[in-house]
């Protein structure tokens, strides 16, 4: 079921909220707890019911390792390890074992078949965040909850597709009956507004600028001459695309969770106003970053050893997570392109000795960071190696310069890159009423004249954008994201 679908916003929202509110009221607090547990597990299974029965039997099989974990003391980093192979290795059997076949038949010469196998939704992300349950229930960082409790922090619907990758210690004690004795009418107002921010992101911006990035990619995968214009148009505008399909992704959650009052943390935070790739990584994805950083990363053994060590701990990490986002060859050298970027990111910092950026050179910076990006993002987006190297043949001016594109895509793209790089996210907008859990101990919110206030004048804006995007739901797109 899509955030962006009739039947999730005309039907099953307003039911499952409907009889959210009415359990609050009376204060049915394990009433509560059990309704939300049901209707993630329908919302789950909405999309193939046969799935339910994996993603139940993992949520048992972790809580009980946890159970043993806090209590097995003696045998504690044994069953450690025993779940993290176990998630990993279902990980990589529904993911890339069909990838893994391929490229065994591609080295060897042989013909290995293996069924297809059908990618179950949101493997990758209750997988991770079953590991970090793990993780920090090994390091004392988890405090003992129930069964229900667990099956919620995994489940809980507006954060189970895409994310955002959560910690147990942010969502549980969240979860408990004074929390929801203290629900307030605000979070209804809050939660709507902010909802319907990303469904506007997504219906209006995302899926409008995404008919001038689609049919040139699909030319480039037929091996198609693709000219400079009509490569860069492709490539930023799947720049934005995917930009404004994410980020409004994450507003949506982070929206649709308020309404139970539960606070999501920061997923997603203007990165293409960086002003380099460190930066970048920590605005784009920033719970997927956080994890590949604290679980991955840091045992590696983080830039606590010699440069070389550190920069290939960069390498490694970004390498698995570019694998994480896709079983194909491309997303392994996105990771690469990117992690090549953060190496040199880093020495660059090391040669100016991390000086502060004068005001005239952050413009060029920010653009020089977000074209880095965007170079990177059609490797991302392409469905094959030629298939890139088609646009970026384009791109080069290598296919000639023939400009052939509507004025209409260009116009399209400079629109939305204003909005990128000037205009405010949600949490900016939203700062007065706490909208996010801060997802790095330093991340600072940063102020904006443009700021909601529950006033007439912004309930008639929103009505509009309301509107306008629920007028607009004529063909229901997946978001981009749940392909990982």
């Amino acid at each position: 079921m899509l955030f962006n679908s009739h039947i999730f916003i005309f039907l099953f929202l307003p039911i499952t909220l409907i009889v959210f509110l009415w359990l609050s009221r009376y204060q049915y607090y394990t009433a509560i707890i059990i309704w939300l547990i049901s209707t993630s597990f329908f919302f789950y299974a909405w999309w193939n019911p046969i799935y339910l029965l994996l993603l139940v039997t993992s949520i048992i099989i972790n809580y009980v390792l946890g159970y043993l974990i806090i209590r097995q003391t003696d045998f504690s980093k044994l069953l450690l390890i025993i779940g993290i192979t176990a998630n990993i290795s279902l990980l990589i059997y529904y993911k890339y074992a069909n990838f893994l076949v391929d490229n065994i038949n591609l080295l060897t010469h042989g013909s290995l078949q293996l069924s297809p196998i059908i990618l179950p939704l949101a493997i990758s992300f209750f997988t991770f965040q079953q590991i970090t349950y793990l993780v920090d229930t090994y390091h004392q960082k988890s405090a003992t909850y129930s069964f229900l409790h667990y099956c919620l922090f995994v489940t809980f619907f507006p954060q189970l597709i895409a994310g955002p990758i959560v910690y147990h210690k942010e969502m549980l004690p969240q979860f408990t009956k004074s929390h929801f004795d203290n629900y307030q009418i605000e979070y209804l107002t809050v939660g709507l507004t902010i909802f319907f921010m990303g469904l506007f992101k997504k219906v209006i911006l995302a899926d409008n600028i995404a008919g001038y990035a689609s049919p040139v990619f699909t030319l480039a995968e037929q091996g198609q001459s693709i000219g400079f214009f009509a490569a860069w148009q492709a490539a930023l505008a799947y720049t934005l695309q995917l930009y404004f399909d994410f980020s409004g992704y994450s507003d949506m959650a982070v929206g649709l969770s308020r309404l139970f009052g539960i606070i999501l943390p920061i997923n997603f935070y203007s990165p293409y106003q960086s002003v380099n790739i460190i930066e970048f990584w920590r605005r784009w994805h920033i719970t997927l970053s956080r994890f590949l950083r604290y679980y991955l990363y840091i045992p590696l053994g983080g830039n606590r050893q010699n440069p070389l060590r550190h920069y290939l701990n960069l390498l490694i990490t970004m390498l698995l997570g570019g694998l994480w986002h896709g079983a194909g060859w491309t997303f392994v050298l996105w990771g690469l392109l990117h992690g090549i970027y953060l190496i040199i990111n880093h020495l660059w910092q090391s040669f100016m000795q991390k000086k502060a950026i004068h005001p005239w050179r952050r413009p060029f910076s920010i653009f020089f960071t977000f074209l880095l990006v965007c170079i990177a993002w059609v490797l991302f987006r392409a469905e094959s190696l030629n298939g890139a190297w088609q646009i970026y043949q384009g791109m080069l001016g290598l296919q000639g310069f023939d400009f052939t594109e509507k004025i209409s895509a260009w116009l399209w793209i400079g629109s939305l890159l204003l909005i990128v790089w000037f205009m405010p996210n949600v949490y900016q907008i939203m700062r007065l009423f706490k909208p996010a859990l801060l997802t790095y101990p330093d991340l600072i919110i940063q102020t904006h004249w443009i700021t909601w206030q529950p006033t007439r004048i912004w309930a008639v804006i929103f009505a509009f954008i309301a509107a306008i995007t629920l007028l607009s739901l004529t063909q229901i797109s997946e978001f981009l994201y749940f392909q990982f």
